[in-house]
């Protein structure tokens, strides 16, 4: 086995660890631990007027709409991920914007919404570590994302969780960007 498949292979494990646990969690505390994250809103470092990039939630995600409404109320515009093909792209998230059926059970803005570029990306997560290494999905579509993003400036990263996600190490390949943060329904932390 390669170094490169032995990685990979170890995210898998913690990826498929992670998950179960979140998976275990009760709607109800899946549910508290989501509206939780709205507490800790104004300790995102978030500059004024900011475009932010949430997420629909899928399965057992953690909710980010709660948040999500309270930053929108703080004056930032938002903005959801598109698929389109193997890539991400944002579009404007506002009240009364008509969601289409996606991918993977989503919900995203239909085409007649505008195209943003954010300056935050909240994003869904697998796992996590003490250092703002992420496991995604092993899809790579935010990799990719944030890869075309940083390309047009600044980005801010950071992930959204339950703090049952966080893993001892994750393994970091090449291709993967650390977070500048995590928030928790435990409060926001910065890396690096």
């Amino acid at each position: 086995m390669t170094a490169v498949s032995s990685l990979a292979a170890e995210k898998d494990t913690l990826r498929k660890q992670a998950l179960a646990r979140r998976k275990a969690m009760s709607v109800t505390d899946r549910i508290e631990k989501s509206l939780d994250l709205v507490a800790h809103c104004d300790d995102l470092p978030l500059a004024a007027g900011a475009v932010v990039a949430g997420f629909w939630p899928i399965r057992d995600e953690i909710d980010a709409r709660p948040l999500l409404d309270r930053i929108r109320q703080k004056g930032h515009r938002l903005c959801l991920p598109v698929m389109v093909g193997p890539n991400l792209i944002f579009r404007q998230l506002e009240r009364g914007t008509e969601l289409v059926p996606a991918a993977f059970g989503t919900l995203e803005p239909g085409p007649e919404a505008e195209e943003l570029r954010p300056d935050v990306l909240l994003m869904p997560l697998a796992g996590f570590d003490a250092q703002g290494n992420r496991i995604g999905y092993g899809k790579a579509f935010y990799d990719n994302a944030i890869a075309t993003l940083e390309k047009t400036g600044a980005l801010l990263k950071i992930g959204l969780a339950f703090a049952l996600q966080e893993v001892d190490r994750v393994p970091v390949e090449a291709h993967d960007k650390p977070l500048n943060g995590i928030l928790t329904e435990r409060g926001y932390r910065a890396f690096g």
